[in-house]
């Protein structure tokens, strides 16, 4: 007997009228028309069943703290770093997790099951690294959390960086994270790069770095974050985030570029929400888009995925957690409104998104951890469009959150009406 059923869904990749068995936290079948006995059953009604969404880059240890001490007035990177580190000395173990805690909820209420997220290490007391292994122990069985050691103030630049990084590593952080560009120099970017990726294949851990978030095109770190993964044998472990200043490089240089981060096998995040609204802030007219060259990148054969990055902290005053924002932003940023492009973009806040977190079991294929999102929405493009509630969120097998369907009523010539939003139009 299964213990759950869900009856009649539509799969991402565009299969109706499916049923799947769940059994013992697994999928077990995934067929049309399941006969088999079930404790529980779901009648999806033909909307879409997806493996549950994948954020890849957010940082919860500054999450909810917008307006602390003050807000971001000019709105860019550096004002936002500046203001973190003013925030910084007056964190609380209790005040990080307390936030974290909510924004965990949040993400599990939008289908977000899984999240990698740095965290700042370059407070010598590393009250937020503690806060967040708590948070990742007490969360364990709702979604899975990835911690990146990350010295947002440079790793060459802050002077504890180095020891604090090596101590959040013994605490069970899991990912060496860096931030080359925010080096004093160049040459100081390239050595923090080298010094990493060193500890990170010592250890037998993936990278995770913001690398080239600038509007610089001379800002070139992801070069170089290439080499050493292939000198260190770290292919498919090590991950480039933003990597904005592609944006603005020379056409000829990306096309020496590419095959160099293909050769690597990097993987690289985008995050089109924040991208947005920190890059070209001192541009004039035109201004540029700052997302990185996301349709170039995936043409090279190179895994992309899209991150949400931040969440009402000092570098972006809204969010909810929603990776169909995400992924709806960078659709329009990235000029990927083609079919194709678009189904891409879901896979990019999904599987693509697991490929960089290496997550194992994951999918709508039988073996897989029963994890899925069912969306009142009938293809991947409508729920892209939509941006439509989760009405059932399962974890292992077991529902861990509801959202009841969304029906706007319409009061015309003196009746009433009940609007479907939802579509299963096949665009061309």
């Amino acid at each position: 007997m299964f213990t759950l059923l869900i009856k009649n869904a539509t799969l991402p990749d565009g299969r109706s009228g499916m049923d799947v068995g769940v059994a013992d936290g697994c999928i077990r079948a995934i067929a049309p028309n399941i006969e088999q006995q079930a404790q529980r059953v779901i009648d999806a009604r033909g909307y879409l069943l997806s493996p549950p969404f994948v954020d890849p880059h957010f940082h919860m240890d500054a999450a909810m703290s917008l307006g602390q001490p003050r807000l971001n007035r000019s709105g860019t990177l550096l004002e936002g770093i500046a203001l973190w580190k003013e925030l910084k000395p007056q964190l609380s173990f209790d005040g990080v997790v307390e936030r974290a805690l909510a924004v965990c909820h949040q993400a599990i209420a939008q289908g977000v099951l899984h999240i990698r997220t740095h965290v700042d290490i370059c407070d010598s007391r590393l009250e937020a690294v503690r806060a967040l292994l708590e948070v990742r122990e007490r969360m364990a069985d709702y979604l899975d959390l990835q911690l990146v050691a990350f010295p947002q103030d440079g790793y060459l630049r802050c002077p504890d960086a180095a020891a604090n990084l090596q101590r959040a590593l013994d605490l069970g952080v899991d990912v060496v994270g860096g931030i080359p560009h925010f080096e004093r120099t160049m040459q100081d970017g390239s050595t923090s790069i080298r010094a990493l990726c060193e500890i990170a294949a010592e250890r037998g851990l993936r990278v995770d770095m913001h690398c080239d978030e600038s509007d610089d095109p001379l800002s070139r770190h992801v070069e170089t974050l290439a080499a050493e993964t292939c000198r260190l044998g770290l292919h498919g472990r090590v991950t480039a985030s933003h990597l904005t200043s592609m944006h603005s490089m020379d056409n000829y240089y990306v096309s020496k570029l590419l095959p160099l981060m293909a050769e690597a096998e990097l993987h690289v995040v985008a995050n089109p929400l924040v991208n947005m609204n920190l890059q070209g802030r001192q541009d004039t007219y035109p201004k540029r888009r700052g997302v990185t060259r996301v349709p170039e990148l995936l043409n090279a054969g190179i895994n992309v995925a899209y991150g949400h990055d931040c969440v009402m902290d000092p570098w972006y005053s809204l969010g909810s957690h929603d990776m169909l924002d995400v992924a709806h932003m960078g659709i329009h940023a990235t000029h990927m409104t083609a079919l194709a492009q678009m189904e891409e973009s879901f896979a990019m806040i999904t599987e693509r998104g697991a490929r960089v977190l290496g997550l194992a079991g994951y999918g709508l294929e039988p073996g897989c951890h029963a994890d899925m999102v069912l969306l009142q929405a009938r293809s991947r493009v409508d729920a892209l469009r939509l941006r439509p509630p989760r009405l059932y969120v399962i974890r292992r097998g077991e529902i861990i959150a509801m959202t009841s369907e969304h029906k706007p009523e319409l009061y015309l010539n003196g009746s009433k009406k009940e609007l479907d939003l939802t579509s299963n139009a096949y665009l061309q």
